[in-house]
């Protein structure tokens, strides 16, 4: 059973950055697409950004052009760098596949005071 596991969060002003990172137990990131998922208290999980197997990227329109998703295969390892962060963005952030999720990771809170 593959494992995740989120890192790099924190409290950061507004118009701060943050670089998130997913390190998977086992390889996946080069057989299937992955993404960022965020829940804020109180709301949905959502799917903020997604990058395929070919490198292809989908961003939700509230983080377009502010956040980029990328992936080391080789790493295992999924990352989310967040910029120009606004305080709307405070939630829990989760990484997990697309389409076929495995068991959720803890998260990783992100915290943006305005």
């Amino acid at each position: 059973q593959v494992q995740l596991a989120e890192s790099g969060g924190g409290l950061v002003q507004a118009g701060g950055s943050l670089r998130l990172s997913c390190a998977a137990s086992k390889s996946i990131f080069s057989t299937t697409s992955f993404a960022w998922y965020r829940q804020a208290a109180g709301k949905q999980r959502e799917r903020v950004a997604m990058i395929t197997t070919v490198g292809t990227t989908n961003y939700a329109d509230s983080v377009k052009g502010r956040f980029t998703i990328s992936r080391d295969n080789a790493k295992n390892t999924g990352y989310l760098q967040m910029n120009s962060l606004k305080p709307e963005d405070t939630a829990v952030y989760y990484c997990n596949r697309v389409g076929s999720l495995i068991p959720w990771g803890q998260g990783t809170q992100v915290t943006v005071s305005s």
